[in-house]
């Protein structure tokens, strides 16, 4: 902090760089701050400056945002809602009045069974509200945490950021699913049966082997591994009318996506369960609207997940 120049900025030069890039004239951005039109060429100079970059480009009669300014519009519109909700405003977060962006971070699995849910509830209480879905995985999840890219992420991650917290939402368990139509399995379902037909794999990294590979190792066998792809609904569409087995929450696959004759079969492996669980910045706990849309996204999942395990 201390090593920047701070005297030379003004909240002010970032209000004036929103409406130019909302307005795209130099004109009509004077009006929208109350402002003259020297004015806010004046503080178009600045932020030129400071930002070493045009920023803004005259093409016909609009004045055409730069990709730097494409960049950083997200971010100084986050400051100045941060600023105007969390700062310079007294007053009770009311969701129905909120007109800024919830964004959340969801695993592709999580995105796939949740984001329509998750969508209607925050409509229903916060109707002016937008939405947008950002895909967390592994590798980027604390850092999209970190650099308040999201407000929550939704998935299973193992924690090791003391600036991160997390909150289980509930634990899910693994299945087979085949389609009925190509295979036909009974209980008990063996091992040697699982290994009989090829399997189909989700896998984030890319990689063909799991822990399921390891356990059947020390059984003195193994599987063969068809097709792998980090993409759940991929895998659902794989396994439909083929000969293939594959592995996946339990969740996952009770989701009707108009195949009726996938089916799941309890594995004939201890497949260890995993927790799907809400992940938030520290900083953030006491932020009015993220504690609003903490709670609104863990009821949400938690009432879906109910109603899936009382109708299947």
């Amino acid at each position: 902090m201390s090593e920047f120049n701070w005297k030379g900025v003004d909240l002010n030069l970032l209000v004036a760089f929103m409406a130019m890039y909302e307005s795209g004239s130099v004109t009509a951005a004077a009006e929208r701050v109350f402002v003259s039109q020297s004015a806010m060429s004046h503080s178009l100079a600045k932020l030129r400056e400071l930002m070493q970059d045009n920023l803004f480009e005259r093409k016909g009669h609009k004045m055409q945002p730069t990709e730097r300014a494409e960049q950083v519009a997200p971010i100084v519109q986050q400051v100045l809602n941060q600023l105007q909700f969390e700062v310079f405003t007294s007053e009770e977060f009311c969701p129905d009045k909120y007109q800024g962006v919830c964004k959340i971070g969801l695993t592709d699995y999580a995105e796939l069974i949740f984001a329509p849910a998750i969508y209607d509830a925050i409509v229903d209480s916060a109707s002016k509200a937008k939405v947008s879905f950002i895909h967390a995985n592994r590798e980027n999840y604390q850092q999209l945490i970190n650099d308040d890219k999201v407000d929550v992420i939704i998935g299973s991650f193992s924690l090791s950021d003391s600036n991160v917290v997390s909150e289980k939402i509930y634990t899910e368990k693994h299945v087979c699913m085949y389609d009925a139509q190509k295979i036909t399995l009974h209980k008990p379902f063996s091992v040697e049966q699982f290994i009989q037909y090829p399997h189909a794999l989700v896998s984030p990294d890319g990689k063909l082997q799991t822990q399921v590979d390891q356990m059947i190792g020390e059984l003195g066998m193994s599987r063969r591994v068809s097709v792998a792809s980090r993409n759940f609904l991929t895998v659902r569409n794989l396994i439909s009318s083929r000969k293939l087995l594959c592995i996946v929450p339990e969740l996952m696959a009770k989701i009707e996506f108009g195949n009726k004759s996938l089916s799941t079969i309890e594995p004939p492996l201890p497949i260890a369960d995993f927790d799907i669980s809400l992940f938030y910045k520290k900083d953030f706990a006491s932020y009015e609207k993220n504690s609003w849309l903490r709670e609104l996204v863990k009821t949400t999942i938690s009432n879906q997940f109910i109603e899936q395990k009382k109708y299947h």
